[in-house]
This record gives C-alpha cells, sequence and structure tokens, in this order.
C-alpha cells in the first residue's frame, strides 16, 4: 500500500509538471502573439506616416510660393504626423550622373571616387560603355555577348540604354558592394550629360577635380542654409559656380517616419510630378522600401 501511496505521488507530481510546462508554454505562445500583433500594428503606422510623408514632400516641391517651397538638394525637413516623427529629404534627380549619358571621364571619376582602382576602374567604364552602346563593337577594356558568355553570365551585353539603376549589377565587374556604393550617385531619367552641383549629393560632388571629403561636406553644409532660390552658391574647387534653384521634372525622396516607441519604416521613390494617371498629382518611377 505505501509503494502504491509513493507511486501515485510520483504520478501526481510529474502530471503537475506537466501542466505548469503547458501553462508557461500557453502563456510564452500567447504574450509572443500579442508582442507580434503590436509590432505589426505599429509598423503599419509608421508606414502609412512614411507614405503620408512622401505625399507632404510632393506638395512642398508643387509650393507656388518660393519663400517656402522645399530645396530638393538633399537637405532633410522634419515634420510630426499622428505621433509619428517624419524625416524627409528630396533630392533632385540632376544632382545625379546619368549611366546612359554620362562619358569615359565622368565615369572614371566616379567609380574611382568610390574605392575603384586606377587599374580596375578603365574596365569598368568600357563594360558600361559596351552594355549601354547598340554595337557589338568590344571596346578595348569591355566587354560583350562573347565575353559574358565565356564568363558564364546567362545573358550578354544589353546594347541599349539602362533601364534602372539597379541594371548596373548585371554589368560584368559589378557587385552588390559596388553598386551600394554607387547607388546614391546615379539616375537613368535625366538624359544630362553633366550633374548639377546645386543638387548633387557627397558621392557626385566627389568627382570634381579638386574635390575633397573635407570640402564636399563644407559645400553641402553651405549650400543647405541658403534658403532663398536664385542665391549663389559657393564657388567648387574646378571654378563651377552653382545656383541654388527650382527643380527639375523628377525628384527622389527619402523618408523614415519613427513612433514614441521607436517603431519606423522607411521608403524611398523617385517620382515625377504632374502628368500621371487618373489625375493623380505624381508618377512612381522607381519604388524601395524598408
Amino acid at each position: 500500500m505505501i509503494r502504491q501511496r509513493g507511486l501515485a505521488l510520483v504520478i501526481v507530481m510529474w502530471l503537475s509538471l506537466l501542466l505548469t510546462i503547458l501553462i508557461g508554454s500557453f502563456a510564452i505562445v500567447a504574450r509572443t502573439e500579442n508582442l507580434q500583433a503590436r509590432h505589426l500594428f505599429d509598423t503599419t503606422r509608421a508606414w502609412y506616416a512614411a507614405e503620408a510623408g512622401l505625399h507632404r514632400a510632393v506638395f512642398e516641391l508643387r509650393n507656388p510660393d518660393l519663400e517656402s517651397r522645399w530645396f530638393a538638394d538633399g537637405r532633410t525637413y522634419t515634420v510630426e504626423f499622428e505621433g509619428a516623427t517624419v524625416e524627409i529629404s528630396v533630392t533632385d534627380e540632376t544632382g545625379k550622373i546619368d549611366l546612359n549619358v554620362a562619358d569615359e571621364l565622368l565615369l572614371t571619376s566616379l567609380f574611382e571616387s568610390a574605392g575603384v582602382s586606377p587599374e580596375e576602374s578603365p574596365l569598368l567604364v568600357d563594360a558600361v560603355l559596351d552594355w549601354r552602346d547598340p554595337d557589338n563593337l568590344v571596346r578595348l577594356n569591355g566587354a560583350e555577348d562573347d565575353d559574358y558568355e565565356a564568363a558564364d553570365y546567362p545573358y550578354g551585353a544589353k546594347d541599349g540604354p539602362f533601364s534602372s539603376v539597379t541594371e548596373l549589377q548585371q554589368v560584368m565587374g559589378f557587385n552588390y558592394e559596388l553598386y551600394t556604393l554607387l547607388e546614391p550617385a546615379i539616375t537613368v531619367f535625366t538624359g544630362r550629360a553633366r550633374p548639377d552641383p546645386a543638387f548633387a549629393p557627397q558621392e557626385v560632388l566627389m568627382t570634381i577635380d579638386g574635390m575633397t571629403e573635407e570640402l564636399a561636406t563644407e559645400f553641402i553644409e553651405q549650400r543647405e542654409q541658403i534658403e532663398d532660390f536664385g542665391v549663389p552658391l559657393p564657388i567648387l574647387p574646378d571654378g563651377t559656380e552653382a545656383v541654388a534653384r527650382a527643380g527639375s521634372y523628377t525628384y527622389s525622396i527619402r523618408v523614415k517616419a519613427t513612433l514614441e516607441n521607436e517603431a519606423w519604416a522607411e521608403l524611398e521613390a523617385t517620382i515625377r510630378p504632374g502628368g500621371a494617371i487618373q489625375g493623380r498629382p505624381f508618377r512612381i518611377v522607381r519604388w524601395k522600401d524598408s
């Protein structure tokens, strides 16, 4: 009888332990689901706040009052929206280097300012030029269809203009790491042979002869202090004079919305104001989000 009672006690203890584990597991699952639901709710709030920031930027770019219109030179504007702090920066695409029209010298400066060696830079430049030109003639350091095939690429040179900046990753010699360094400086939307320093990010300013990182930072700081369109900017090291003015027709807008509890969402869109279908105030030509 005593042995049976002892066995019953052991069974009861094991059952109690099992029930404790089950209850604890259910509690953990319930808490996890609650945290996931809260996180989803917060990130959704932040996401819509970021979208609101995008629309606010478009509104400010179309502001007819030049004294209060936002500058599209990359400076950050901060606004509050429904309990979220929204940071917005706008960059006119004319401040970037157009992959479809940039010449050999400009591309060389761009790649070397991103850390590419002088020995490797000619290979990348010619590869870009061979990618976008319509013929099959191989430049001295370039690459056409046969070269891509020999390197086991599943495709050849495009022999046409770049459709997007991300396409640069498909060109022989480029990888994702190099692309991420170049991305802030490149575009396919302007058709301009030279970028406009009035809107150029630091990565583009570094391609100017005589420019150093310190001078580029100083130029941007002085540029962001200007609040009137038409005001001359400091003269650049190569003697170029830039003027802060109203923007062009294509803008890259970066928005980050942060809630009080640090939940956040970020997006980047390249837009063209006006001319959109269904009467919308702008058209998105490139989209990237967090």
